[in-house]
């Protein structure tokens, strides 16, 4: 099943459906304004909470979690330096990785399990502006939780960019 994401509409306060390849709201976005750090719960559509996805505050290197009743589900983060392409990782509660490899800035790549591919991330499947579809994969995934690591991966990348370009105006 594939799911329209439209990409930097994920800032504080901004709500949004995440519809599937058929047109129909499949998730609801929320962002939460009154909290300090960037917040985003991603609920079904009648409402019930899926997950939330915060900023992790003071650590080291960007990074950014998803939450499911109150527990950490998945800490997602760039890993370190790599000359040829970014790469980020994925890391469950469990102690398990997912890779998240690919071209991550232009939106062409997989979130994989060991050699399994769970979902593709890839913007040349919708003509419109600023959106990427999340390819779920496999049957027994968890769609809510591969979108939530898509919509980390996105605002890492915002972030970065972000950071980048106050450095270059400083200098």
């Amino acid at each position: 099943m594939k799911y329209l994401v439209r990409e930097k509409m994920f800032s504080i306060g901004d709500d949004f459906w995440i519809e599937d390849e058929h047109g129909n709201k499949a998730f609801y976005v929320d962002g939460k304004v009154l909290r300090i750090r960037e917040t985003l719960v991603v609920q079904d559509p009648q409402g019930n909470e899926l997950c939330v996805i915060h900023k992790k505050m003071l650590s080291v290197r960007d990074t950014m979690t998803v939450e499911r009743d109150g527990q950490t589900l998945v800490s997602v983060r760039k890993k370190m330096f790599n000359p040829f392409h970014d790469k980020y990782r994925a890391e469950l509660a469990s102690g398990e990785e997912l890779e998240i490899r690919g071209d991550i800035v232009d939106k062409e790549y997989d979130i994989e399990y060991g050699d399994e591919r769970l979902a593709r991330i890839s913007r040349k499947w919708f003509r419109l502006r600023d959106t990427y579809a999340v390819h779920i994969e496999r049957e027994d995934a968890d769609p809510s939780m591969l979108i939530a690591i898509a919509v980390c991966v996105d605002r890492l990348v915002e972030h970065e960019r972000q950071e980048h370009e106050r450095e270059e105006h400083d200098h």
